[in-house]
């Protein structure tokens, strides 16, 4: 859910293509840098649970560069890994991941819109997304497209950054998003926007139970949430 530019007369999702063509070829170093390399554990947590469902066919929707494709591919053992996204410059970067990793066989990326997924009704086993529900330009109906695409029985995996609520972490991770990284972000990445917005888009989107709820409302059900790091990350999974 991305705080949108009022000055600018383009939707969310057209802003939120943009920002993200512009930091592509920088985001991974970017990523793993400001997070402290936290990420990649929360993925491989994410990995280790979609791995407990055996699933032959995932979708990863908002898949970027392919970061959690890649784990998942390699934890889950799944027949094929489909990765979508808005921005073609952030798949471009996933596609030659992919390639290095050896997995072009299995992980297959195309740019699409998690609002309106190009695949028939229960059509995966299993649908992962990191860090990506906060760009629904719609949230509910981005969760509503990846149930319809999910096999009855089959689960989604959501990891987010969520707002802690404990002292000292609280202080501390306020300080870090608002101050410390949107400047390295800025130093960096030459955009000022990209790594401003994650601190609003973070405190405006709906955490721990209130997502939950929406979940449900959605029509998943079993809708539950596993808190990361001290409250600064979550895994909400959904089942069908």
């Amino acid at each position: 859910m991305v705080v949108p530019d009022q000055s600018n007369p383009d939707s969310k999702k057209v802003q939120v293509e943009s920002m993200f063509d512009s930091i592509a070829p920088k985001y991974d170093l970017l990523n793993h840098t400001l997070s402290l390399n936290i990420d990649k554990i929360w993925r491989r947590k994410v990995a280790r649970m979609v791995s407990k469902c055996s699933p032959a066919a995932i979708l990863d929707v908002a898949t970027g560069t392919c970061d959690l494709a890649i784990v998942v591919s390699r934890k889950a053992h799944p027949q094929s890994v489909c990765g979508i996204d808005l921005s073609e410059e952030m798949l471009n970067v996933g596609r030659q991941k992919v390639l290095k990793a050896n997995l072009s066989d299995i992980i297959k990326v195309q740019k699409g819109d998690a609002e309106n997924l190009p695949f028939a009704d229960n059509t995966f086993d299993a649908i992962t997304v990191a860090f990506g529900v906060r760009n629904f330009e719609n949230l509910e109906k981005g969760l509503t497209e990846m149930l319809r695409v999910l096999k009855p029985g089959g689960s989604c995996f959501i990891l987010e950054f969520t707002m802690p609520t404990k002292f000292p972490v609280k202080q501390l991770y306020n300080f870090y998003f608002r101050r410390v990284l949107p400047l390295i972000g800025r130093i960096v990445s030459s955009n000022k926007v990209a790594y401003t917005y994650l601190p609003e888009s973070v405190k405006a989107f709906p955490q721990y139970d209130e997502f939950q709820s929406i979940m449900q409302k959605c029509g998943y059900s079993s809708a539950r949430c596993r808190t990361l790091s001290m409250g600064i990350a979550a895994i909400y999974v959904g089942t069908k």
